[in-house]
């Protein structure tokens, strides 16, 4: 396991620290994908604690508490690699404001122009890469949907023949 990282709150609620735990090893993985079984892992551990407002790791990626590499940025959504790539090209794209936005299950109308703006940056960032041959766009939905941070955010992923059934 990997030591606490610097955003790693003491908390008294067990299951949040090992939630926080499970995702902040699953960060700070050396290889360069990580197994199914610790992206369920950190899906369930996330799960154990109900989604709230609470700041995630990604609130820290946009306060720039977090370093990444940002690949585009604009008032509404913020793009970076991800740090455990699951193919050739892996960019996050998440909303600056969660707005109560933790997953798509949870969206209301209100939040139909951000969610159109997420994925036509999506495309934007495609061509950006290079990904004229094609890409997938993933949005993980709660525990069984292998969710483990509770801020929307799209997964652009390219750079690779995809293969189908995806999961």
């Amino acid at each position: 396991m990997a030591s606490p990282s610097p955003w790693d709150k003491k908390s008294p609620n067990k299951t949040s620290s090992s939630r926080i735990r499970v995702i902040s090893s699953h960060l700070h993985s050396s290889t360069t994908s990580l197994s199914m079984a610790s992206e369920k892992e950190a899906a369930l551990s996330a799960a154990a604690v109900p989604p709230s407002d609470s700041p995630t790791i990604f609130d820290k990626i946009i306060n720039k508490e977090i370093p990444s590499k940002v690949v585009f940025e604009d008032d509404k959504v913020l793009a970076f690699r991800d740090i455990a790539p699951q193919a050739p090209t892996h960019i996050i794209i998440i909303p600056k404001v969660k707005d109560g936005l933790t997953g798509l299950s949870k969206a209301e109308e209100r939040h139909t122009e951000i969610l159109g703006h997420l994925l036509y940056t999506a495309k934007l960032i495609a061509k950006q890469e290079g990904l004229a041959d094609g890409f997938r766009i993933v949005i993980n939905d709660g525990p069984s949907g292998c969710q483990s941070v509770y801020h929307i955010h799209v997964h652009l992923l390219g750079g690779r023949q995809m293969n189908w059934p995806p999961g």
